[in-house]
């Protein structure tokens, strides 16, 4: 098994951290992972994306410009990934703040109104969280108790406390397919 992601927005969005969250969820899953975060000067409010490759054998190169997957938060990303999903593939995104919806009739496109979800929990911080439940339930590839493993690694242990928030919002993402 081999996943080759995506996941694209603005800085701020939690784009970065749900990647490495992903890569170490994949890790502590005894997946081969590679991370790679891309983001311009300005960080928050301009685009970032990361590149997440995750399988089962030795990965050769970090470096790829078609995915299995891509997790587009905003319209820049969506202008900008669409075409370099694979036929065959996912596009997860949030239609918050998107003017064009997906085109493509040869993927599987999937509308997730995790910023709606957001809302409602009230915890403006879940909406990455909500976005990753989604899609591991779109592309079951690692399991939650996984991902709980990864945020303990991620978050630094002044954070610990916010566990049971993240994982309440991985659950209400899984919730939204």
């Amino acid at each position: 098994m081999k996943k080759e992601i995506i996941i694209a927005g603005f800085g701020g969005q939690g784009v970065l951290s749900m990647g490495k969250i992903l890569a170490y969820a994949a890790l502590t899953g005894g997946y081969e992972v590679t991370w790679m975060p891309s983001y311009g000067p300005e960080q928050r409010g301009g685009t970032a994306n990361v590149t997440v490759i995750l399988s089962d054998e030795p990965i050769s190169s970090p470096i790829v410009d078609t995915y299995d997957i891509a997790v587009i938060l905003n319209q820049q990303s969506l202008d900008k990934f669409e075409h370099a999903v694979k036929p065959g593939g996912i596009l997860l995104f949030d239609p918050y703040g998107i003017h064009r919806m997906p085109e493509r009739k040869d993927i599987t496109i999937i509308p997730i109104n995790a910023m709606d979800a957001t809302i409602e929990m009230g915890n403006s911080k879940s909406y990455n969280m909500i976005l990753l439940g989604a899609l591991l339930k779109a592309s079951p590839m690692v399991s939650v108790e996984n991902v709980m493993d990864g945020l303990k690694k991620a978050l630094p242990a002044r954070h610990h406390h916010l566990l049971p928030a993240n994982e309440a919002a991985i659950k209400r993402g899984l919730e939204l397919l």
